[in-house]
């Protein structure tokens, strides 16, 4: 299916595709055994992309493969990366019993480009990215929202294949990243990568096709989708229940 940028970005960032907010209480049992790390190791610093189009953290042959399927202009997103995330590697991914692994579920243009920029760099910088982009993710954002009609209809005249870049740039998304260490040059190239775009179309096809997601974040636990996850608060019995 070929998507218009414009039209899904709509340049504004409405959100209603975010999960629904659950108050259901986290698990309290007993981790298992850790998996020893080869020596010298940490499985929770073992980083790497994926065939299928994420990013993994973790023993690659954990017991348990949890896949979250995010959007970086997602609140819900955000929030359960700062009440969980922490939990989730030290205790978890850092056992060696759970892998972690990334995949992109873009909502919008400004997701398109933050995606594009965190994708381009190696597995190694990515997670740190990730956590920025979520971290920082009100003062990133709002700047798009200010984008003028006008803006608007310089942008839909554009060639597609450069509609991405100027949205980022009337959004100050290159001076954002500057400061993370992606220089104008590195900006400019991620945002032109077509076949990168490509695979972020293919990753959102993916959840709604292949997944039966309809909201963000969606959780995938050894290939099965988890119904009604969308924080940590229920995610982490659904994780203690798959390592028992």
């Amino acid at each position: 299916m070929r998507f218009t940028l414009v039209s899904i970005a709509a340049l504004g960032l409405a959100l209603a595709a975010c999960g629904e907010k659950s108050t259901a209480p986290a698990g309290d049992a007993a981790a298992p055994a850790a998996t020893p790390a080869p020596a010298g190791q940490n499985w929770a610093d073992m980083v790497a992309a994926t065939p299928e189009g994420g990013f993994r953290m973790g023993n690659p042959d954990a017991r348990v493969k949890l896949v979250e399927f995010a959007s970086l202009t997602c609140p819900h997103c955000a929030e359960f990366h700062e009440q969980g995330f922490a939990t989730l590697k030290a205790k978890y991914i850092a056992s060696g019993n759970v892998s972690y692994e990334y995949r992109n579920f873009v909502l919008n243009g400004p997701d398109y480009a933050a995606s594009l920029l965190a994708r381009c760099q190696d597995a190694s910088a990515f997670f740190g990215l990730l956590e920025a982009f979520y971290v920082d993710q009100r003062s990133w954002t709002e700047p798009f929202s200010k984008i003028s009609d006008a803006q608007s209809q310089e942008l839909g005249r554009l060639p597609q294949d450069q509609q991405i870049s100027r949205l980022a740039e009337l959004g100050g998304l290159d001076a954002y990243v500057r400061t993370r260490g992606i220089p104008k040059a590195k900006f400019d190239a991620c945002l032109a990568d077509k076949a990168a775009l490509d695979k972020l179309i293919a990753l959102r096809t993916e959840a709604t096709d292949t997944y039966k997601l309809t909201g963000t974040p969606g959780f995938i636990i050894n290939g099965a989708t988890q119904e009604g996850v969308f924080t940590w608060a229920d995610l982490e019995p659904k994780l203690q229940a798959a390592l028992r």
